[in-house]
């Protein structure tokens, strides 16, 4: 990861407090090149809804990217919580990177069938 990406997640996650922050991030090679910030319609300090602030970041894939999401937890840690992995909806099996405000981790995970493996990041 980065140290710049790292940045930009910290500081989205900043500016949508108190609520969770969201985005995709976009790997080649296993490396994040781009960071994505999207709204989160849902408002929340406890669940997020991902709307893209520009529809056309889903074609990334088409040009060789793999998509991966964010999110942050506001005043939790950073690992999903039930709501997360009840509401992973399209991102099934794909990476899903969490960063808690309060400790300022950022992990990731695969969540898939009801269960979340964790993922290395450097």
């Amino acid at each position: 990861m980065p140290a710049a990406l790292r940045r930009a997640l910290e500081a989205h996650a900043a500016a949508e407090a108190p609520n969770e922050a969201c985005g995709l991030l976009a790997f080649r090679g296993g490396v994040a090149e781009r960071y994505l910030p999207a709204d989160n319609e849902a408002a929340s300090p406890y669940r997020f809804t991902l709307k893209p602030r520009d529809p056309m970041d889903f074609f990334l894939e088409d040009e060789g990217y793999e998509l991966a999401v964010f999110h942050s937890h506001p005043t939790d840690k950073a690992e999903p919580s039930r709501t997360d992995i009840q509401n992973i909806g399209q991102w099934e099996g794909r990476p899903y990177l969490i960063l808690s405000r309060p400790k300022g981790e950022l992990r990731a995970w695969r969540i898939a069938d009801g269960r979340a493996e964790e993922l290395e990041i450097e």
